[in-house]
């Protein structure tokens, strides 16, 4: 059964981040949050370790090897290259070059799952993408990509989101979205500490910002990873993609009716559109026949 609304849905939580990141970014680093994030979540998924663990050693070394790429790259480097990005450059360049996220994927789900893409499923594709740019900037006909540091850094944060999406789908197959969530924050959490060292950003946070880091962790992290990795079991890769841009959809709209920003025409419109293609990528793969994305059909546990 597709469950690309599922994905659109899990995405679309993440899109709530702003509300608990915002306030804890005036007062800790990126990296900080990040592993405190990840220390949250390993904690409250402590019970279901061992049975994580084992379900990974019964898995081929491909699994094994995308579980690392996952914990490692997506979950922890990703998010510090991004962050990086915007400190080191202009804040433009990461935004325009994250749009590149559901190319990559479309590309490793055609090179490593063999998913085959209709070409109708450009027709829902190009107008999500577009829609993406339009709503990622107030004046979309003027945005400068300058500095090649910052360039380089967005791309392969891009790259790395894009290849948690398809290797989430390649393990996903084998192994039970709930284990799949804990393994990911329990091999990413070595990685954000290194981070966390190799910064020199504070362990130390303050009890103040505890209740914020587990609302963060666990509305947009946990639960929304959880309910994701449960709708990519069944979804494309390709196909879940180009659901996930209801995250910026959801985000512009958080940011006007809660933390009082204000969208431009072309913003809105990009807004329309993105939810549209996304809604209508979904009803499409429920209703019709022709799939717009064709996957193997999934390998026994």
């Amino acid at each position: 059964m597709d469950r690309t609304w599922l994905v659109a849905l899990a995405t679309a939580m993440w899109g709530t981040d702003a509300l608990w990141r915002q306030p804890l970014a005036t007062s800790l680093p990126s990296a900080s949050v990040v592993f405190w994030e990840h220390v949250i979540i390993v904690v409250l998924l402590a019970p279901f370790l061992p049975r994580a663990w084992r379900a990974l050693r019964a898995c081929g070394w491909r699994e094994r090897v995308a579980m690392v790429v996952i914990g490692v790259g997506s979950s922890a480097l990703a998010t510090t290259l991004f962050t990086t990005a915007f400190k080191v450059g202009d804040p433009v360049t990461p935004l325009v070059l994250q749009k590149l996220q559901p190319v990559f994927a479309a590309v490793a789900a055609l090179a490593l799952l063999r998913e085959r893409l209709h070409r109708r499923y450009f027709a829902f594709a190009i107008p999500a993408l577009l829609g993406a740019w339009l709503l990622a900037f107030e004046d979309p006909l003027h945005v400068e990509v300058a500095q090649l540091v910052p360039a380089l850094l967005a791309l392969g944060a891009a790259a790395l989101w894009a290849a948690g999406t398809v290797l989430g789908r390649l393990v996903s197959r084998r192994i039970p979205a709930r284990d799949v969530t804990t393994l990911r924050f329990s091999i990413g959490l070595p990685a954000a500490a290194v981070v966390l060292l190799g910064t020199g950003s504070p362990v130390a946070v303050g009890w103040h910002n505890a209740f914020g880091l587990v609302l963060l962790a666990v509305i947009p992290g946990l639960l929304a990873l959880w309910l994701y990795y449960i709708g990519l079991r069944t979804t494309p890769a390709a196909r879940a993609t180009l659901a996930e841009l209801s995250f910026p959809a959801t985000a512009a709209l958080v940011g006007v009716l809660v933390l009082g920003a204000q969208l431009s025409a072309t913003q809105w419109i990009g807004f329309v559109v993105v939810v549209s293609m996304v809604a209508g990528l979904g009803w499409h793969e429920r209703v019709s026949r022709t799939k717009l994305v064709v996957a193997p059909e999934p390998a026994r546990a």
